[in-house]
């Protein structure tokens, strides 16, 4: 894998360097081990090598300098010793220079394996059991019949094959036919009408493959490449959405009157589910594909936290115009993503599973992001420039609303009712029935 040209990381050395208590006390928050000694260490080991080098050239010049003099007094001696001196440095120079980019990318690395700051309201925890749910939405619903999972009422519709998937491309694939694949293409355009007719985003196609470059913006690389797919020609097939939705503003300087700038991409996302061996192996809620909805702001420095409140919102209004149940949880220190400073998680109840589970999850990132795509905006009448903030969520991931809608809305005869949201997307028809 090819290092991506790195501007800089969230967390500069100089910040480390004055503010070690604060970093090793954020990464505790985090459940993760103090850093910012080794780190500080590391960047004195480099200093102290750069100083070397920066000797060597000083003398090289000087040298080379006093050879014309020594040769202009005719001292042939003093000139022929002064040569010697200069090859031997020219001669040692180069693998000083070599250990210096050895230690700079080593620091380079370290620096970008250090998760973002948890904002100071985040609830601290080491696992999902310490999330907070932060509000409750609508009711569970109730039935006579008794509840199924979603493989079940697909399978017995005859409309979702797994097994098929499985002969085609291995586990964790599904194959969706007749109406079952047309209510979530029904669900996705919906997502997209929604988000870019009410809510202001504009709506991209972006590519599905991106560079290092890209995924080293959003926070995936170096850190995460085993949870990701490569391709033959050293790309990436994106995880989300928000890889190339956030990296449209890398490398550029943006006028702060512009922002926030809302994008939003209903995309095919790939994933390969490292570590998730056992979790969730029928059905099609883990897949190495599926169809999410993003939601991407770029904002300045002053308004990220109110979009982050918005954003949630929008992400909430899908659930709410299709009369599911769900609930909002803050995550804890501990069970929140790399690259965020706080997340809400959207949590559908599926009665199939009598559980919640997650649908959705919108994060504020601050300038994590921003700085290692180095994007900046010039705010209105202020010298020089900022990086701006970066948000994200799932507006929502498509499959696992249908997932939500055929569970929440299926009928005795195990038929299920397309809520009314959705009916014009399916031609007008209102319910989904054995395919014949």
């Amino acid at each position: 894998m090819q290092s991506p040209t790195r501007g800089t990381t969230m967390l500069d050395i100089k910040w480390i360097r004055e503010n070690a208590d604060a970093l090793d006390d954020a990464l505790a928050r985090r459940g993760a081990e103090p850093l910012s000694a080794s780190l500080i260490a590391l960047d004195e080991r480099r200093r102290t090598i750069l100083q070397s080098l920066q000797d060597m050239q000083s003398r090289r010049n000087a040298a080379s300098k006093e050879i014309g003099a020594a040769m202009a007094q005719k001292n042939s001696e003093l000139a022929e010793k002064l040569k010697a001196e200069v090859a031997e440095l020219k001669n040692m120079m180069p693998a000083v220079e070599d250990e210096t980019r050895r230690v700079e990318a080593e620091l380079s690395d370290a620096l970008s394996r250090i998760p973002n700051i948890p904002l100071a309201d985040v609830p601290v925890g080491p696992d999902e059991t310490a999330n907070v749910v932060t509000r409750v939405v609508g009711q569970k619903p109730t039935w006579n019949h008794k509840p199924l999972e979603h493989f079940e009422i697909g399978e017995g519709l005859g409309l979702m094959d797994f097994e098929g998937a499985a002969r085609i491309a291995g586990s964790r694939f599904t194959i969706l036919k007749g109406q079952l694949a047309r209510l979530e293409r029904a669900l996705g355009q919906f997502m997209l009408d929604l988000h870019t007719q009410e809510h202001g985003y504009v709506e991209v196609q972006p590519p599905l493959l991106v560079r290092d470059d890209a995924m080293y913006g959003t926070g995936q690389l170096p850190k995460f490449a085993e949870d990701l797919f490569r391709t033959t020609d050293e790309r990436w097939l994106i995880p989300t959405a928000e890889v190339p939705l956030t990296n449209l503003v890398r490398e550029q300087i943006l006028d702060g009157e512009t922002l926030p700038l809302r994008f939003t991409a209903l995309t095919p996302c790939f994933r390969s589910e490292a570590g998730s061996a056992g979790r969730d192996t029928r059905g099609m809620l883990r897949q190495h594909q599926f169809n999410k909805v993003e939601l991407v702001s770029i904002t300045d420095a002053e308004s990220s936290i109110e979009e982050h409140e918005r954003m949630t919102a929008c992400a909430e209004e899908v659930l709410k115009r299709l009369g599911l149940h769900y609930r909002v949880m803050t995550l804890c220190t501990g069970d929140m993503g790399f690259g965020a400073r706080k997340t809400y998680d959207l949590e559908v109840w599926l009665p199939g599973q009598d559980t919640y589970r997650e649908i959705s999850s919108c994060s504020v990132c601050g300038d994590f992001q921003a700085r290692r795509m180095n994007a900046r905006y010039r705010a209105k009448e202020e010298k020089g420039t900022k990086f701006v903030h970066t948000l994200n969520g799932s507006g929502v991931a498509v499959g696992r609303a249908l997932i939500a809608v055929v569970e929440n809305y299926l009928n005795d005869d195990g038929s299920v009712t397309v809520p009314d949201v959705l009916v014009p997307y399916m031609g007008g028809q209102r319910r989904i029935e054995k395919a014949a």
